[in-house]
């Protein structure tokens, strides 16, 4: 096993710190969210109380013990709202009720009331574009009753074809095929972004406005600490329905690559909508006190259309507390060098609006899992990512052990409509969402501990060995890495100190240094090496005074740096893949240290 993971504490004494490329952070204090780790549960694959096969509140609350021992501030949970499961609650027949599959709405109370006493804040998923077709609502739209003829966006065919009715426009689905279907009921269209059994709410309309204000009422008054909006980019489409423009060699009308979607999406009144519920959020938190209701926006979209959910180009509006910032998910790959993720972080660093706090994610459930993406030995230097840089950090749920997706589900155990819609096993690998949403692994006694039953998705087969009981009992394992790391960002450094980027090593090592903001705080500089290759570096080529060195403390004696060591920073040795983070003292020269992973961590990402 060439391959480990080091952290080193040791002490660099830097003269002078700060250059003119420092990325400084300028506010002098931080909101609870502003510094927050907060971790992603996808409900149906946390954790089963009642061996259903399917995750449920009851089997979250069990759990929460788990996320307060590794420091997480707060959790948003995938939704858990009355469904019928077509796309796993992203289709909601009921916003204020609880589907019984996860429980009920005593035990969502539990939960709140459980991680209060932990101090966990819990965020809900808020899906206002659609509702599930099996919604009350949907069902008086299409019949045209009880005021609710135009709650959703509704069209007359273009025309007929031998007495078939032609959708209004071309538009294309995100999960494949017309974004229209007839109603034979109501002898019209109704426009659905996802799925057809999600249709399209219309916020045109004032009344759906207010009711969706209602909804966001009543979670907050049940003690939601915020929410996740979902999709929000698809909100509007224009009002005049105009066919899209085709993607320049786009071969395929019914997938939704084929079209420039310039009509159906990122329209300026999704900014605004956004910047009334920031409003109301505030406006309720004013009135009931307590800490401030925030709310994250998902939108993958360009820096630019990012910057603009933070709020209004001139700053006379404020819009999403945390506006998801996908960079690391959608601008690098397995094969980017240090320089790609030098030059993609360094400029989303420089556009975040002053006042206002960037955040890191390495993953979600519609996107492959971090070691499937950069590869398992790289688990460990993508999470020094996560935790090192300035702003919020966000956890799916399993990174914290190093899960990876499950590439054995068939086509006949998948269940993404995704994947499904498409009607393809050859293209089962490239849509189905399904592989990173597999039941948390919890320990190596059957169904990894997550079920007594059958999950409902198939358990990765390497949890027998990759699993949260094992790396628990090790003092080497990417769980005992990750709440080092969250131990190291409560630091006032990596909270508000400056941040400076270097590529070393022929492009294969990437390195970033925190730097302290007062006498009384350390600095720390973070050496992550990409390539299988050892190195010896000079910092004193890329960082300024950079002096002798002492380690510490050594965890193995496969280590590097042992204790006592003396490290020249003209000669500093970096094993493959190794995560290296050193650390100054606030003045004279201390002999200190955290801890540093040997080869033994390794075995846990591959297992």
């Amino acid at each position: 096993m060439s391959g480990k993971v080091v952290i080193v504490v040791v002490i660099v004494a830097i003269l002078s710190i700060c250059s003119a490329k420092d990325i400084r952070q300028t506010q002098t204090e931080r909101d609870w969210y502003e510094k927050a780790i907060f971790y992603q549960i996808y409900p149906r694959s946390f954790m089963d109380s009642d061996g259903n096969g399917v995750g449920d509140l009851k089997g979250i609350t069990s759990k929460l013990e788990h996320l307060a021992d590794l420091g997480v501030t707060g959790t948003w949970l995938s939704p858990i709202f009355t469904s019928p499961m077509k796309d796993f609650g992203y289709d909601i027949a009921n916003f204020t009720e609880v589907d019984p599959i996860f429980g009920t709405l005593d035990d969502l109370k539990d939960l709140f009331a459980k991680a209060k006493e932990l101090g966990i804040k819990i965020i809900l998923d808020f899906v206002p574009n659609h509702s599930s077709n099996a919604c009350k609502w949907f069902e008086w739209s299409e019949n045209r009753e009880n005021g609710y003829d135009d709650w959703y966006v509704w069209a007359d065919p273009k025309g007929f074809v031998d007495g078939v009715p032609q959708p209004p426009t071309n538009w294309v689905s995100v999960f494949y095929g017309s974004a229209w279907t007839y109603s034979e009921k109501r002898q019209q269209f109704y426009l659905h972004q996802f799925d057809a059994s999600q249709p399209d709410l219309n916020f045109r309309n004032p009344v759906v406005v207010e009711e969706m204000k209602n909804v966001l009422r009543y979670w907050l008054e049940m003690g939601a600490d915020g929410f996740r909006v979902d999709a929000i980019n698809h909100l509007f489409e224009v009002e005049e329905l105009q066919d899209e423009e085709v993607q320049e060699g786009a071969t395929d009308p019914l997938d939704y690559g084929y079209l420039h979607h310039i009509l159906t999406k990122d329209l300026p009144e999704t900014y605004e909508m956004i910047y009334d519920w920031r409003d109301f959020l505030d406006e309720w938190h004013t009135a009931n006190g307590g800490d401030t209701k925030i709310m994250m926006t998902e939108a993958w979209v360009d820096p630019e259309q990012t910057m603009r959910y933070y709020q209004r180009t001139d700053g006379s509006r404020q819009g999403s507390h945390m506006p998801f910032n996908f960079v690391l998910i959608t601008d690098l790959w397995d094969d980017s060098k240090p320089s790609d993720f030098k030059r993609v972080i360094d400029d989303r660093l420089h556009i975040i609006p002053e006042g206002k706090v960037a955040n890191w994610v390495l993953g979600n459930h519609d996107k492959n899992r971090v070691g499937s993406r950069y590869g398992a030995e790289m688990v460990s230097g993508m999470l020094a990512l996560e935790m090192g840089l300035p702003g919020i950090a966000v956890t799916y749920y399993g990174e914290e052990i190093g899960m990876l997706d499950n590439k054995d589900i068939t086509w006949e155990q998948t269940k993404d409509p995704q994947a499904c819609n498409r009607n393809n096993p050859d293209e089962l690998e490239q849509f189905s969402r399904d592989p990173e949403r597999t039941p948390m692994q919890w320990d190596a006694t059957t169904n990894t501990g997550f079920t007594t039953g059958t999950p409902w998705l198939p358990v990765h087969s390497n949890y027998v060995t990759l699993n949260l009981a094992v790396q628990k009992s090790s003092e080497f394992s990417t769980y005992q890495f990750y709440k080092k790391l969250v131990t190291l960002r409560q630091t006032d450094t990596l909270i508000y100190g400056a941040y400076e980027s270097k590529v070393m090593a022929n492009d294969n090592v990437f390195a970033y240094r925190r730097t302290k903001v007062s006498e009384n705080d350390d600095n720390y500089l973070f050496i992550i090496n990409f390539s299988s290759a050892e190195y010896t570096l000079d910092l004193t080529e890329s960082f300024d005074n950079v002096k002798e060195t002492v380690g510490h403390l050594a965890a193995t004696s496969t280590a590097r740096v042992q204790p006592g060591t003396t490290i020249n920073p003209e000669a500093l040795p970096v094993g493959p893949h190794d995560v290296i983070i050193l650390r100054s003292g606030s003045s004279q020269l201390l002999v200190s240290a955290i801890l540093i992973f040997g080869v033994v961590a390794r075995f846990f990402l591959l297992a």
